[in-house]
């Protein structure tokens, strides 16, 4: 673990080396260490972008000589093609991507924090022209999409298949859940590519259920169940959808959640 004045000093590193190299332009730092330094602690990593002139882009990916310069790696890898993912030797965790300028407006990415750019580049680059997706599925989509991957998990369960049941109900339908509570969010902290960052701060109601929804491997049709009360206590469910989930799952019970409430 590392303290945020490290992580912050780190940055200020990088845009030092940066600025030795001609053919790059900005460090746009994200996240927690960009416009959101209130919520950096010890557990946080590194977010950033490099912005490059034109055909000097594959440089910055292929190797790793700028960065060394700011500290010495332990482990890198090619994650994506646009960036890597990095160890440094002292334990601060790095996730990057590299554009050249014109490629960035094409790009969807939260605002962030220039650390660092050369004269001539605007403060705009800090500001996304294409902003993130925001959710476009309605509500009443995520909870047939939730009842459907109950009812598939289930008949896996049943066929002796633990394993991808368990991801249907554990994973793929809790997904709809984090979204139906999440419907329209745009309170701090919210994350518009991952609803379950900072989900038990956001919505603490919601995520005291969630042990109950992911009660593990062996418990795919207990967790079923309570996934199928919340629903039910929370959105519009088919009735016939729920009533084949329950026989499914064995149980006629509602789990341990209050009895539904229609129409909301």
């Amino acid at each position: 673990m590392t303290s945020p004045a490290h992580l912050l000093a780190r940055l200020d590193a990088l845009g030092a080396s940066l600025r030795d190299r001609p053919d790059a332009l900005a460090l746009l730092a994200l996240g927690s260490v960009g416009l959101e330094i209130s919520r950096l602690d010890e557990h946080s990593d590194l977010d950033f972008f490099v912005i490059v002139t034109p055909g000097s882009k594959r440089k910055y990916l292929e190797t790793i000589d700028w960065l060394e310069q700011a500290h010495p790696l332990a482990f890198s890898f090619a994650n994506t093609p646009d960036g890597r993912k990095v160890l440094f030797e002292d334990g601060i965790f790095a996730e990057y991507a590299v554009f050249e300028l014109d490629e960035l407006e094409r790009i969807p990415y939260a605002p962030g924090r220039l650390v660092w750019q050369r004269e001539g580049v605007p403060e705009a680059l800090a500001q996304p022209v294409t902003p993130p997706a925001r959710q476009e599925q309605s509500r009443e989509w995520h909870t047939a999409e939730a009842l459907t991957n109950l009812f598939v998990g289930l008949h896996r369960e049943a066929r002796g298949e633990h394993l991808t049941a368990t991801r249907f109900i554990q994973s793929y339908a809790v997904d709809r859940v984090l979204a139906l509570a999440s419907w329209q969010d745009s309170s701090e902290g919210a994350d518009p590519y991952m609803p379950e960052r900072r989900f038990e701060q956001r919505f603490p109601e919601v995520a005291a259920s969630l042990p109950r929804m992911m009660q593990g491997y062996a418990h795919n049709r207990d967790s079923a169940l309570c996934i199928l009360a919340w629903l039910e206590n929370h959105a519009d469910v088919h009735p016939r959808m729920a009533a084949e989930i329950r026989i499914l799952a064995g149980q006629p019970g509602t789990g341990s959640f209050p009895a539904p409430r229609r129409g909301s």
